[in-house]
């Protein structure tokens, strides 16, 4: 189990419509690789480039990234890219690390928040 947060354009939907929005796009649909970062707008792809810095993507971690993480523990995520959203799932013992890290770059380059291993409310730029 992972610690999750989504990234996604704040023209996507409004927060009435957000749990709604999310279930379809869970449903991970869309034509396209979800690890492609160029899918995404522009704010979304600038928001996970800034990101990664922190969490780096573990599907792009070399060998030695990933055999250095002897307990799971380490800062390595998993992300999902659509559309209109960046999935990021993080390590149960990165919750509160990443609850911090998250919302700088999200506000900086405008993009709303789902908080979607906590309440599932939602922050806006």
């Amino acid at each position: 189990m992972s610690y999750d947060i989504l990234a996604f354009d704040p023209s996507a939907t409004d927060d009435a419509d957000f749990l709604s929005w999310w279930d379809g796009q869970a449903a991970w649909s869309e034509d396209h690789t979800y690890a492609d970062p160029a899918v995404t707008t522009p704010a979304l792809r600038a928001f996970y480039e800034e990101l990664t810095l922190t969490f780096p993507n573990m599907n792009e971690a070399d060998e030695d990234e990933l055999d250095a993480d002897e307990d799971g523990e380490s800062l390595l995520s998993e992300y999902s890219i659509g559309r209109h959203l960046v999935y990021a799932c993080f390590a149960w013992s990165q919750a509160a690390h990443a609850r911090e890290v998250f919302g700088a770059p999200a506000a900086k380059h405008g993009v709303a928040v789902g908080w979607v291993s906590d309440d599932a409310s939602v922050s806006r730029p």
